[in-house]
């Protein structure tokens, strides 16, 4: 690794990502050194056409990470090792066919969810969180609405009960947010995933977890509660962020505020701006190189990690031309990745009727809501993965709940 690599932490990740990774695509070209924690290399690509290049090769840019090269140096207390895996038999480390079958079969347990009754579910909830806040006139939608909602949604698609959603949402923080408590927190779920995992096999219902158990392609116990882990994970904090990084900015936009005065017009738009401009999945590990290759203009070694540099790369200049336009209707960001290991369309839709629901209901509920901070005092949560909000501090009219 080069000595001019970039640390892939600090606070300049929470402070201006944006200016930072125009920095970085400055200084170092669209695919750049980077040192993780504990001084373990790898490579950043933050060029939108070299992002497509490596989500579009999954041969040469293997979700294998057994090919690491690294291995040897990472030790077993390692805080990214929830982010990191080896030997992890999930979805997102299988490579060929036997991804594509997994694939198939979580795409069709999610596919059967009805969006009404998803709907449904995400309303009576929002609604019971809004209830819980309404009457005193000021909250913090982050701790009290944003971390809540998405995995109580989840949590009922999957077939938990309704009590296990405060300490799973515990959990996934501790694991995303990738630090001490990172790999106490993967505990937690992998045994809750179990314990559910054994009442379905024992008790079929309708719901996820007891369709993935029917599937007839063959997946052992193991496989699918790891699947249903990275489901979890993926579909609950990312959709949190989406929705407070959605809020904040209309609440701090004039573009969208609007919206906060009795119409629900550019919720959409405001969600679509976010997932360019501040998406929740700012960078992901990764790919590693099946053999030596070049890319971006580096030499790349066979076995070298590459992080996908996912915000990096939706403000590429090259695809950007006037990063200051709205971008509208246009959905080519990579906000959801690209390529097989993308995220599956059925997801995407949940993640995006849980986050505009939850939107909407605040709207409705707190209509005159107005932020209680200066906007430049808001902070993000210490993390170069997950771009979110650690509170977002509103005052609103006290109104009765439902």
């Amino acid at each position: 690794m080069t000595p001019e690599a970039v640390p892939l932490g600090g606070p300049r990740f929470q402070t201006e990502p944006a200016r930072l990774y125009r920095e970085i695509r400055r200084d170092h070209g669209p695919v750049t050194p980077v040192v993780l924690d504990g001084d373990v290399p790898a490579w950043l690509v933050v060029g939108y056409r070299e992002l497509h290049q490596v989500t579009g090769d999954p041969v040469l840019f293997s979700r294998d990470s057994d090919l690491w090269n690294q291995w040897d140096m990472i030790p077993d207390d390692w805080p990214l090792l929830p982010m990191i895996g080896r030997k992890q038999p999930s979805i997102l480390y299988t490579v060929g066919e036997r991804h594509r079958e997994r694939a198939g079969m979580i795409s069709d347990a999610l596919e059967a969810v009805d969006p009404f009754e998803l709907r449904g579910h995400a309303e009576r909830f929002a609604d019971e969180l809004i209830d819980g806040l309404c009457t005193s006139g000021e909250a913090d939608l982050i701790a009290q609405y944003a971390m809540l909602l998405p995995v109580r949604v989840l949590a009922r698609l999957y077939g938990f009960p309704d009590e296990d959603g405060p300490g799973l949402v515990t959990a996934l923080n501790d694991m995303i947010d990738g630090r001490e408590r990172a790999i106490a927190g993967q505990q937690h779920l992998g045994s809750s995933m179990a314990q559910l995992l054994a009442d379905r096999k024992a008790a079929p219902a309708d719901d996820v977890v007891s369709r993935m158990l029917q599937d007839e392609s063959g997946f052992t116990d193991e496989e699918i509660m790891q699947d249903l882990m990275v489901m979890m994970a993926a579909g609950h904090q990312p959709t949190a962020d989406w929705i407070g990084n959605s809020l904040r900015l209309m609440l701090t936009d004039d573009r969208f505020a609007a919206s906060l005065f009795g119409g629900r017009n550019s919720v959409a738009e405001a969600m679509n701006e976010v997932l360019w401009e501040d998406t929740p999945s700012q960078n992901i590990a990764g790919r590693w190189a099946s053999r030596d290759t070049q890319l971006g203009g580096r030499r790349i070694r066979a076995g070298d990690l590459l992080i996908l540099g996912l915000q990096g790369a939706n403000s590429d200049p090259q695809v950007r031309t006037d990063a200051s336009a709205l971008t509208g209707g246009n959905y080519a960001h990579f906000s959801f990745g690209h390529g097989e290991h993308r995220c599956p369309f059925p997801a995407q839709e949940v993640a995006e009727v849980v986050a505009r629901t939850g939107i909407e209901v605040v709207l409705d509920r707190l209509p005159d809501i107005d932020l209680a901070v200066p906007a430049d005092t808001l902070t993000r949560r210490p993390s170069p993965w997950l771009r979110g909000l650690t509170e977002l501090p509103v005052r609103f009219t006290p109104v009765p709940a439902l």
